[in-house]
């Protein structure tokens, strides 16, 4: 009887030591499963939400794309609203990034934040939570604009569907880093608004996505902006041409980058 005493309490602590690391993950996944589910709450709620998620972009392709369509000479008799197409479509995570993570800082002035931060698990867990409710709205929101896909002159066959969806999660995951870096140390709402209008608008307009590159100064420009190489991704995984192989290792760089600041910056 005491051997079986002796042998539980020497295999008692080495299952505890192996169940701890299993239960610290499950807290882990736990927290970035709820602010996952709350992020598709909010989208499945707020039905006003879904017109915006379906017609900003399709509007905003059609009406800028119509009326700039003689503004612009490409080569090869391509459409302007055929080049268009990839750059809207790249609109989608950056509007995705920009609006879903100003919800920190009003769940920081309502305190909801304050109580997922002292809740068991880490500060990466926020962010990770926040990255995935994102990519989600955003390959929803991305395959219902790309089924739209003919109206541009891309035909379904030549898109190529799992590097498009690579591209785009790699793409969101570098802007939602950046966002969320800026929601975290900034105090408002105006504030935020502001920074975003004046960094991340400027970076999408001179990214190769409204117009080609003319000069060797903007060919400069486009190849020092990370949001290029997601104009380039896109327009190849749509079929046209491009270094998709480079675009997939600048974004992952990108986003790997990004995620390192937000994590940084929310363990302050």
């Amino acid at each position: 009887m005491s051997e079986k005493v002796e042998d539980l309490a020497t295999t008692a602590p080495a299952e505890r030591a192996q169940r701890e690391p299993r239960s610290a993950l499950s807290q882990e996944l736990a927290i970035i499963a709820a602010l996952w589910r709350r992020d598709m709450l909010h989208l499945l709620r707020e039905r006003s939400r879904w017109l915006g998620v379906v017609m900003q972009p399709l509007f905003f392709w059609f009406l800028l794309g119509s009326g700039m369509a003689d503004t612009f000479k490409l080569g090869s008799g391509e459409s302007y609203l055929h080049f268009f197409f990839p750059g809207v479509l790249i609109m989608v995570p950056l509007f995705s990034a920009i609006y879903g993570t100003i919800t920190i800082i009003e769940d920081r002035k309502s305190g909801f934040l304050q109580g997922v931060l002292v809740a068991p698990g880490s500060r990466i867990s926020l962010v990770l939570g926040k990255v995935c409710g994102i990519c989600t709205m955003v390959l929803i929101q991305s395959a219902l604009f790309v089924a739209m896909a003919p109206l541009a002159g891309y035909a379904y066959g030549t898109i190529h569907w799992p590097i498009l969806a690579l591209v785009m999660v790699l793409t969101t995951v570098g802007l939602t880093g950046l966002t969320v870096t800026m929601a975290w140390v900034l105090s408002s709402s105006q504030a935020y608004h502001a920074i975003m209008s004046v960094v991340l608008l400027p970076l999408w307009i001179v990214s190769g996505a409204m117009f080609p590159a003319g000069g060797n100064f903007m060919r400069y420009v486009i190849r020092a902006n990370p949001l290029g190489y997601a104009v380039e991704g896109t327009r190849a995984a749509l079929g046209g041409s491009g270094d998709l192989a480079l675009s997939l290792l600048v974004l992952g760089g990108f986003a790997t980058l990004t995620l390192a600041m937000a994590a940084a910056v929310s363990r302050r």
